[in-house]
């Protein structure tokens, strides 16, 4: 198994990224379902990482439209940098769950932003979300969304290092 990855890196790298497109895509909608279906309100923190997860699915999807070594390098380090990105903010979270401070300040609630303020100033704090960042509304196999978020982004981080490198090696 490992030496079939591997060979992918090496000589089919579009296919990684196409692999990494489509994952990060059913993990955004698996967040929609959370959010439209099972009802979690998602907040802050969670939004800034469903763009981290867009950004990976846009820069994996380029390249892997692309056919030049270049372009493969350059989006492996995109999705790097983004994955770097994305994992940071999910281990703030994943901290701020087990060590909760004494003020959760993450965001307003929705229906309060669409009474207090005028509409041109709610629909961006919509967009940032309004649930509590330190709240764990939902668990698998003992881990948080914030957990599991930060384990994908660091699968993301080794395989698009591990493409990296082996790029520069060809």
């Amino acid at each position: 198994m490992l030496n079939f990855l591997l060979e992918n890196l090496d000589y089919a790298p579009r296919r990684v990224f196409v692999a990494v497109s489509a994952l990060c895509v059913g993990l955004l909608a698996f967040g929609l379902y959370l959010q439209h279906v099972v009802g979690l309100e998602p907040c802050p923190m969670c939004i800034v990482q469903r763009y981290a997860l867009v950004g990976v699915t846009a820069w994996a999807a380029i390249a892997a439209a692309g056919r030049q070594r270049a372009v493969h390098i350059g989006g492996a380090f995109l999705v790097l940098i983004t994955s770097g990105f994305g994992a940071f903010v999910a281990a703030r979270q994943s901290w701020l769950q087990w060590f909760p401070p004494e003020v959760a300040s993450c965001g307003r609630d929705f229906y309060g932003m669409i009474e207090t303020f005028p509409l041109k100033r709610a629909l961006p704090m919509i967009f940032r979300g309004s649930g509590d960042c330190t709240k764990v509304d939902w668990t698998f196999l003992g881990g948080s969304i914030a957990n599991w978020s930060f384990l994908c982004f660091c699968a993301l981080i080794l395989l698009s290092a591990t493409l990296l490198l082996r790029q520069f090696r060809r």
